[in-house]
């Protein structure tokens, strides 16, 4: 019977996969290598959206799988930064949220082009926050741009 391996790479401590990826002896011990990570996360993600209620680590797990910060989700849900940090370290987050929370993911995995418009809109945000703003004299006034 092969082996299987234990997906914790993920951020969630109950997945086991029975086949899709190869076990080799390096130097360093045994290395692993998954084959197409890219679909088994949305295969995982997908699961998670079907479950009755997310843990914690589901909840952080469907948030990186759309890209976003505890800042963005928390806009997206309405609620602070904080309140998600809460859920995924605790693992309760009110009903409502858990069902909005998978719906979101579910309608971003179809293409949804309001979601995923709003979702990079969150994002941008998210990356402006650290830019700088240079700003400079010109004939006429001053003008403005940002930087990393």
């Amino acid at each position: 019977m092969k082996k299987r391996y234990r997906y914790t790479e993920s951020g969630l401590p109950n997945v086991w996969l029975a086949n899709g990826f190869t076990i080799r002896k390096t130097n360093y011990g045994e290395g692993v290598s998954i084959h197409d990570v890219d679909g088994l996360h949305r295969a995982l993600a997908q699961a998670l959206a079907n479950k009755p209620r997310l843990t914690g680590a589901e909840v952080r797990f469907l948030r990186k799988e759309m890209g976003l910060s505890q800042r963005g989700l928390g806009e997206l849900l309405g609620v602070s930064d904080q309140a998600v940090a809460l859920w995924e370290r605790k693992g309760r987050l009110p009903k409502t949220a858990d069902r909005l929370l998978r719906l979101i993911y579910v309608e971003h995995d179809r293409g949804n082009a309001p979601i995923r418009t709003t979702i990079q809109r969150i994002n941008d945000m998210d990356a402006q926050e650290n830019e700088k703003i240079i700003a400079e004299a010109a004939k006429g006034g001053w003008t403005t741009r940002l930087a990393a």
